[in-house]
């Protein structure tokens, strides 16, 4: 995409994408589905076209979760754990940079944890310039320090880049009362607040990653990424899934 030539036809200047790293695996499995990487990976890009600037934060609970490892009976160290998580996002960041450039997009993969051999390190204004130029910026490697989820590395990249909106892709429409997977009969809500969510303790990201996005009032949306085209819905400001911010919206 030609540098600085493209112009939002939505609402937004620039987003960050929050992808887990299940959404890299089939359905209830672990591993990496380059099947399903591609798909994600022609919906960013979709969106892209848009003239939207795109970063994405990414997980790696598909191939590791740290918190695997915090049992009592483990001989691996809390901390140990966490930067074993760290790497299996550069794994999931390698697929997706991949996957993008097969259909023909530029992009960078940027890690917080030193690794020039396959990724850039992460360094602010970097990341920006990457973003200016019409390139997709992977970030992996969460914050680069342990005790921390890739959410709260989502939400601080976020404001680090002066993204407009965190957007968090998921396999269910949104924010639900109780996990839909469990009771069919959850409902769904469309439009929160960041202290709605704190109170009724929904588990729709870690407590600090809300605090960091309400504290510097960072709207959040929470989508579906399984149906297509919902990826470019969202950076158009169509609406789905649910939206989170300071002020619940006038009926």
């Amino acid at each position: 995409m030609p540098s600085g030539e493209s112009q939002a036809s939505g609402p937004y200047r620039r987003i960050i994408l929050k992808l887990s790293g299940e959404s890299f695996a089939p359905p209830g499995e672990r591993g990496i589905s380059m099947q399903e990487v591609v798909h994600i990976a022609k919906q960013t890009y979709e969106a892209q076209q848009q003239g939207v600037e795109v970063a994405i934060v990414i997980g790696g609970g598909n191939i590791l979760r740290g918190g695997q490892f915090t049992s009592g009976n483990s001989s691996i160290q809390e901390a140990t754990a966490h930067y074993m998580g760290m790497l299996a996002t550069v794994i999931n960041g390698l697929a997706l940079q991949d996957a993008l450039e097969s259909l023909g997009c530029d992009t960078r993969l940027l890690s917080t944890v030193k690794m020039d051999g396959v990724a850039e390190p992460y360094i602010r204004r970097r990341a920006r310039r990457h973003l200016e130029k019409g390139r997709i910026v992977i970030l992996a490697g969460g914050t680069g320090a342990p005790f921390v989820t890739t959410d709260t590395a989502a939400a601080q990249k976020a404001l680090e880049l002066d993204a407009d909106i965190l957007m968090k892709a998921t396999r269910v429409e949104g924010v639900y009362s109780e996990d839909p997977e469990k009771n069919p009969h959850a409902v769904l809500y469309r439009d929160l607040t960041y202290t709605q969510v704190r109170e009724k303790n929904l588990r729709v990201m870690d407590t600090t990653a809300i605090a960091h996005c309400m504290e510097h009032d960072l709207p959040i949306l929470i989508f579906n990424y399984r149906h297509d085209g919902n990826i470019v819905k969202a950076v158009r400001g169509e609406k789905i899934g649910t939206s989170i911010t300071s002020s619940a919206p006038a009926s």
